[in-house]
């Protein structure tokens, strides 16, 4: 493929991590009509693949995309409807970024047509490619898991007041994955005290988790929506920070390894 949408690393364990929001790249002609705040591409979910390395390492399956989520937004249902109905949220296509800063200019926003095309392009490889991963998996081990990868800036007023709790773990209400997984995932980080931890809170899972995740077909997923501070520096240039990151990974490795044996059950 000439110009990859999507990168999937396959690997010997039940566990697929999916980060929707990692791509950095912005089509060249869709570029023409974006602000030059786009091309900073703030909101990205920064250096969750180095994050989350010790699980690639361990044999998890990896599927990250190339584009930013300022193209299209793998996370959001491709009919667009609002997730957290009432809650202000950005679309499929955003036309703004978390601090509402236009990403278009003037009158250059998407067509209903513009969106079509960029939901073919880019929405629909990256699904196809993770529902054939999962079945892969589930047939191979009988079950899989599939972790939803996220991180935000722990402070953005638009979208929560004050300062957000660290790990945000959501299982769609507890539908997504065995019923008492979320809270158990963040009693661990509770206890381990070095951070603020929350179930199905502010972050009940985004498109992903609430689409695939179906435990009656022994098929897990959660997202974990995690604080950035908690692992880098939150303004330009988004650098990652490795002692901060060194206290983190313990964490994660811990819930991964929670997840996969509480789906077995």
């Amino acid at each position: 493929m000439s110009d990859p949408i999507f990168s999937l690393q396959q690997g010997a364990i039940p566990l697929l991590i999916s980060i929707p929001h990692m791509g950095t790249r912005l089509d060249p002609q869709i570029a023409t009509n974006f602000t030059q705040v786009a091309g900073f591409v703030d909101d990205t979910d920064w250096h969750l693949d180095r994050l989350y390395g010790f699980a690639r390492d361990g044999g998890a399956s990896f599927l990250t995309p190339a584009y930013s989520r300022y193209i299209i937004d793998l996370n959001r249902p491709p009919d667009d409807e609002n997730l957290y109905p009432g809650q202000d949220t950005t679309g499929l296509c955003p036309v703004d970024t978390f601090d509402k800063e236009p990403l278009y200019l003037a009158g250059r926003e998407p067509s209903e047509q513009e969106k079509i095309r960029r939901r073919q392009r880019f929405w629909e490889p990256y699904h196809a490619a993770l529902q054939t991963e999962l079945q892969r998996i589930k047939q191979e081990h009988g079950f899989a898991v599939l972790w939803e990868a996220h991180s935000i800036r722990s402070e953005i007023s638009r979208f929560f007041p004050g300062k957000l709790t660290d790990f945000n773990f959501g299982t769609a209400n507890n539908q997504s994955a065995h019923p008492q997984l979320c809270a158990v995932l963040a009693q661990q980080i509770e206890q381990d005290g070095q951070f603020t931890a929350a179930a199905n809170g502010r972050f009940k899972g985004g498109y992903i988790t609430r689409q695939y995740g179906n435990p009656a077909e022994r098929i897990h997923a959660v997202q974990l929506e995690l604080t950035q501070i908690a692992y880098m520096q939150e303004s330009r240039p988004f650098a990652y920070d490795e002692a901060k990151a060194a206290r983190v990974t313990p964490l994660l490795q811990q819930a991964l390894e929670t997840t996969l044996r509480y789906a077995q059950m």
